[in-house]
């Protein structure tokens, strides 16, 4: 099994940056999809961005594009979220997760296998 742990959340004014990290363990972490998702107050969890095991792929989900960037460091067994230019609307509870195989990348949520419990996220106005 895997275990995902989730770090760096906090409180952010708009416009501000944040770096969440997610820790994995095991020794296959390099195999895995790795994606992050959020979920805000009254709203359904979103896909929110993920890359492929070698980091040579990656997807976005588009209210985030071009202000999030995820990357993994395989030797260090970790992936990470750049949030710039932070939102109000940003605000919600961040997950990672990772996934056995291939599909999660481009189709989400239920291709993943392996979920932690998340970091919350406060951007305020």
């Amino acid at each position: 099994q895997v275990q995902l742990v989730e770090s760096g959340g906090g409180l952010v004014q708009a416009g501000g940056s944040l770096r969440l990290s997610c820790a994995a363990s095991g020794r296959t972490f390099s195999s895995y999809v790795m994606g992050w998702f959020r979920q805000a107050p009254r709203k359904e969890r979103e896909y929110i961005a993920g890359i492929s095991g070698s980091g040579g792929s990656t997807y976005y989900r588009d209210s985030v594009k071009g202000r999030f960037t995820i990357s993994r460091d395989n030797a260090k067994n970790t992936v990470y979220l750049q949030m710039n230019s932070l939102k109000p609307e940003d605000t919600a509870v961040y997950s990672c997760a990772a996934e056995r195989g291939t599909q999660g990348l481009q189709l989400g949520g239920p291709w993943y296998d392996y979920w932690g419990q998340g970091t919350q996220v406060t951007v305020s106005s």
